[in-house]
């Protein structure tokens, strides 16, 4: 399966420079059903790899482009009057997909975000009186802007708490950008080819279920997260005052799963601290909710995380 995985990563990077660790993310997202949030400024090829790494796969892809005045309706579908036969008809959203790429998420107004909360969380979808089941596997890929402008919302802390990842998005290296320009100038991108199956996809996943982990570096798992709840218990009453909520429950599972799946990618069958802390950040980021103290003194939330790697014990 090492080298399904290796195969999947040359056909992205055949239109993607670069960004290893964001289509780490996306596999990792992939194979343990997690939902992906990447966000970073317009042109760092976010909508790019998602749909390159959809053209791989070959799973159905849909892509909505969300914004102010979208409806429900738009993503889940609707109930229809037919006037040739008299009845109510269900039409079927782009919602009803393996990957849905949701670009620019924090576009949409509340009444979109909580239909979208649902079918993440349930995999199901309620359209009038009627609930239907979402096949599997079932990925949201959602993209967003960091820059405040108008007509841009601040996502709901219980919707991003159903992401597994909160990938922020770099800049290129000096040397990627030079090929990106060279190749984009000259139009020679390569096309994509589908590599993987959905039952492979499947066999991989319950592969990851499979490696090892210590009941140590289990443990270690949980300290960090009820580090990011009571920092004082660890030693760090120099964040105490920064942190408003710690990370939920879902951050303990996830690190779980995505520790696992990072290793698995990685070729290897047992889990350590080096990978915990390879994902630790993109796992918490969107859980901690800072104080009014740590926004004044421009504290982030990665800081917060490094403070936690670095003084909760590592077996």
């Amino acid at each position: 399966m090492q080298n399904i995985i290796k195969n999947l990563k040359q056909e992205i990077s055949k239109v993607v420079i670069g960004q290893e660790q964001m289509i780490d993310s996306l596999l990792i997202g992939l194979f343990t059903n997690g939902h992906i949030l990447l966000e970073g400024v317009p042109g760092l090829a976010k909508t790019t790899t998602v749909k390159a790494m959809a053209s791989s796969l070959g799973l159905n892809f849909k892509r909505v482009q969300f914004t102010p005045d979208l409806l429900p309706s738009d993503i889940v579908g609707a109930q229809i009057y037919d006037m040739k036969t008299g009845d109510f008809k269900i039409k079927k959203g782009p919602i009803f997909t393996n990957l849905l790429l949701a670009d620019e998420i924090n576009r949409a107004p509340a009444k979109v975000q909580s239909a979208l909360l649902e079918v993440m969380q349930e995999y199901q979808v309620t359209i009038a009186d009627e609930s239907f089941k979402i096949d599997e596997p079932f990925l949201v890929l959602a993209t967003q802007n960091p820059i405040e402008q108008e007509g841009a919302y601040r996502l709901p802390e219980a919707q991003l708490d159903r992401f597994m990842f909160k990938v922020v998005v770099d800049y290129n290296t000096k040397e990627d950008e030079l090929e990106i320009a060279r190749k984009a100038a000259a139009q020679t991108f390569e096309t994509i080819s589908s590599v993987i199956t959905k039952d492979e996809i499947n066999t991989i996943s319950e592969d990851i279920k499979k490696v090892h982990m210590d009941k140590e570096v289990e443990e270690y798992i949980v300290s960090i997260v009820h580090a990011s709840r009571e920092p004082q218990k660890y030693g760090l009453e120099e964040i105490k005052d920064y942190i408003f909520f710690g990370a939920s429950p879902r951050a303990t599972i996830d690190m779980f799963k995505a520790s696992k799946a990072y290793a698995y990618i990685k070729g290897k069958s047992y889990v350590t601290p080096v990978d915990i802390a390879m994902i630790a950040k993109d796992i918490l980021r969107h859980r901690i909710i800072l104080s009014y103290e740590a926004q004044a003194n421009s504290i982030t939330t990665d800081f917060i995380i490094s403070k936690i790697l670095e003084k909760v014990d590592i077996p």
